[in-house]
């Protein structure tokens, strides 16, 4: 891995962003909804209107309005929030450690928990517990992240009392140190949980299949003929060849662990992105929606990246020019 292949592939992954800019900038102007109505009520003379419109540049054509917006984004400006009167980069800003949270919390307790259940299970295939571990992935790929926030809430949160029914933190109380960290980690768990479900599902079935057919090969039996023990052969010499295609779908699923955040931040009042990036489509807030657009663009740009970084520090056969 050369820092000339790094720059060559930020450079491809230039045109890709402008295609962004362009579909998401399209998308929201031309969506159903007036932002002026949104923002100013539906009792503003037309007057208040046409001033609001030539105040955040509204009433000019989408082309010049484009060609505006295009160059702030150049400039690391995405501009000015209609909603809350601020740059959009402190608006998100403000959210962005809370989604990340949840997030990256998410993401590590399904990578960690799917390769180890995978690899747990692929030592015995047709046994109980794969049979087990199997139906339970299925289900809970298929269930929707928003039902089961839902049951999670109802059940574990209200029912038993076991987690906080809403927020990162607790209101009534003034916690620091130690405490708050505890007290967020108590807000963060199931949030957290049924976000990682059904990551944790397809990781879990993914590391199973892919030990299953490395198990079978040649230099596998070949190890275990020169007497390496089952639980090492499968750790030193199978597991990095199954966790390729693994680490593909971790990193592709960025952009989908965040539609998945949206809907657990709506459902757990987590104070984050999803629910910024709800209230911007209520209020019709485009700087705010477009910098949250392009912000899980570029994240997703550098999750592949990642990936193939990943790739080459795993497999050392894999190089990259």
């Amino acid at each position: 891995m050369t820092p000339r292949y790094i720059l060559r592939r930020l450079a491809q992954a230039l045109p890709t962003v402008a295609g962004i800019i362009v579909v998401t900038f399209a998308l929201v102007h031309l969506a159903p909804g007036d932002p002026i109505v949104a923002l100013a009520g539906e009792s503003g003379d037309e007057a208040h209107y046409r001033f609001m419109r030539e105040k955040f540049g509204l009433d000019r054509p989408l082309a010049a309005q484009f060609t505006t917006y295009a160059g702030n984004v150049l400039s690391a400006d995405l501009g000015t929030s209609f909603v809350h009167g601020r740059p959009v980069f402190s608006v998100i800003a403000e959210r962005l450690p809370a989604t990340l949270l949840l997030m990256v919390t998410a993401l590590v307790v399904s990578s960690a928990v799917g390769i180890a259940l995978g690899a747990v299970v692929a030592r015995r295939p047709g046994g109980a517990l794969d049979l087990g571990v199997t139906v339970a992935a299925l289900v809970g790929y298929a269930v929707p992240a928003f039902w089961l926030g839902q049951v999670a809430l109802l059940t574990l949160a209200f029912g038993t009392g076991w987690f906080p029914l809403q927020g990162m933190t607790d209101a009534r109380a003034s916690n620091t140190g130690v405490e708050a960290v505890v007290d967020v980690a108590h807000h963060l768990a199931l949030p957290a949980l049924v976000l990682a479900a059904s990551e944790l599902a397809m990781i879990t079935r993914l590391t199973r299949a892919g030990l299953l057919q490395e198990l079978g090969k040649d230099y596998v039996r070949f190890a275990r003929a020169k007497g390496v023990a089952p639980g090492r052969a499968m750790v030193r010499h199978a597991l990095p060849n199954a966790l390729l295609p693994v680490i593909t779908v971790i990193g592709a699923r960025v952009g989908f662990l965040f539609s998945g955040a949206v809907l657990i931040e709506t459902v757990f009042a987590w104070p984050g992105l999803g629910q910024l990036l709800l209230s911007a489509v209520r209020t019709r807030d485009y700087p705010v929606l477009m910098g949250v657009f392009l912000l899980v663009s570029l994240a997703v740009v550098v999750a592949n990246l990642v990936t193939d970084l990943i790739y080459a520090r795993i497999d050392p056969r894999i190089r990259y020019r």
